[in-house]
């Protein structure tokens, strides 16, 4: 069979040779690219292999067939995607090394094999490139810097300017929020982002600073922003009806789920819009194929995309009450799994005692707490303060 390509986190690929169908499962390829890598065994936890494409991402479990799960890619698209038929006749998935979304934080930062967190920096470093993680420009200023320290080596003045800097803006800071009109008219009075990026850079550490203690920084402020270490899926929500314009209909958001909680995210304007711990939420899956093979489930609608329900509390004028989020997804099925797979594996309610260093759970609770306890200064415009203002839900008052 010829060989498959599997990319890594900065982009190259390497190629696998497969063997007749079914193939090897992906621990095996996991096994193999571990040995064709020189990587350390904590690498097999660390990392996982992810079949993806403009339509479907999955993390792949061990016992699965890559081979086989392309074979079989249009039928997932037809589940889990909402793509049209010529979408879904074109679409092919790729096979990917990435991070392992079972992989604790806390473990992260006791890496100390340099190439292993070299791709699990690379990998997190163009998750922030391609606008996943909402980050304020201050902290993408100083990812950006230690960015700069890793690709152009320690800091010189003589050298390094502004105007060398420029060009790269683009691989080194996540893409902003769409300006808003008020802001096209004004002279803002802030850096810009050569600027901070430039200041950043300059605050790096020397010369003596190994790369891996450098990709671990960086990790370790990864840990703050919010979807950091989680699976994304698409969805949508609905408006909130009110309003001057009041728009109503569906909001198109992002849904990242991972070992701590679940973050809706707004993806155009790259800022929070609820996160929720698990202790802190019950969920539902309502409107997916049954288990019995039902087109839908008890209360849900065949011509309506799934729904994951989230429920959490909250108050209405001062008073306490439930609140419910609908997300509308066609991967709500694979969403209720996942969390229902990441409450198994403990990550409801890790001791509070690992929770007190801030690189452990920085992401875990929420941006509130985060700030009490001397994290970076959350403004009330920061991205990544939730925005339930912007949220439809439905309140109500459990009996009891």
């Amino acid at each position: 069979a010829p060989p498959a390509l599997l990319y890594l986190p900065d982009g190259s690929a390497l190629p696998l040779p497969l063997e007749p169908p079914p193939g090897p499962t992906a621990a095996e390829l996991l096994r193999r690219l571990q040995g064709a890598l020189r990587l350390p065994p904590a690498a097999g936890d660390a990392l996982a292999l992810w079949l993806g494409s403009e339509l479907l991402e999955v993390q792949l479990k061990p016992r699965h067939r890559p081979l086989r799960l392309v074979r079989h890619w249009p039928e997932l698209l037809l589940r889990f995607s909402l793509g049209s038929p010529a979408a879904i006749a074109q679409d092919e998935p790729c096979l990917q090394l990435r991070r392992n979304v079972f992989f604790p934080k806390s473990r992260e930062l006791e890496l100390q094999e340099e190439e292993l967190l070299r791709l699990l920096y690379e990998e997190a470093r163009e998750q922030l490139k391609g606008g996943r993680y909402p980050v304020d420009p201050p902290e993408a200023a100083e990812l950006g810097g230690l960015s700069c320290r890793l690709r152009l080596g320690p800091f010189e003045p003589d050298r390094h300017t502004e105007l060398s800097l420029r060009p790269l803006l683009g691989e080194l800071l996540p893409p902003g929020p769409p300006a808003r009109w008020g802001a096209l008219f004004r002279r803002s009075r802030e850096p810009g982002p050569a600027q901070r990026l430039l200041e950043a850079f300059a605050r790096a550490p020397g010369p003596e600073a190994p790369p891996a203690g450098l990709y671990r920084d960086f990790l370790r402020r990864c840990h703050a922003l919010p979807g950091y270490g989680c699976a994304f899926f698409p969805g949508a929500i609905e408006r909130p009806s009110g309003g001057l314009l009041a728009r109503g209909g569906l909001r198109p958001v992002s849904v990242a789920v991972g070992l701590e909680g679940v973050t809706i995210i707004d993806p155009r304007q790259k800022h929070v819009l609820l996160s929720l711990t698990y202790p802190e939420l019950c969920w539902e899956l309502v409107g997916a194929v049954g288990q019995d093979g039902d087109p839908a489930g008890q209360e849900g609608d065949p011509t309506e995309p799934p729904q994951l329900w989230l429920e959490f509390d909250g108050d209405h004028e001062g008073a306490p009450v439930n609140r419910l989020l609908r997300v509308f997804s066609p991967q709500a099925e694979l969403m209720s799994a996942l969390i229902e797979c990441c409450i198994e594996l403990g990550g409801a309610a890790p001791p509070p005692e690992e929770q007190a260093p801030p690189p452990a759970g920085a992401a875990a609770p929420p941006p509130e707490a985060a700030g009490a306890r001397g994290a970076p200064l959350r403004r009330q415009e920061s991205v990544t303060r939730p925005r339930l203002q912007r949220l439809a839900t439905i309140d109500y008052v459990r009996e009891g």
